[in-house]
């Protein structure tokens, strides 16, 4: 469990620093922003298919 505990918290920090450098996450190409007057609608639909292949990769490092 604690090994877990920080690996998890090593992620967080990691994109906190990519934030804190300018990478747009959550602003990738690909991703849904519809705005109307009052209404405003975002689908990360790229941004949730990266972070599933960035989950993915670390999960399958993880088990060996």
């Amino acid at each position: 469990m604690g090994q877990i505990l920080i690996i998890v918290g090593l992620v967080i920090v990691a994109i906190g620093i990519l934030i804190w450098l300018g990478v747009p996450i959550g602003r990738l190409p690909g991703d849904i922003l519809i705005r109307r007057d009052n209404f405003t609608l975002y689908l990360p639909i790229t941004t949730s298919i990266l972070a599933s292949v960035v989950l993915m990769l670390i999960g399958m490092l993880w088990r060996r």
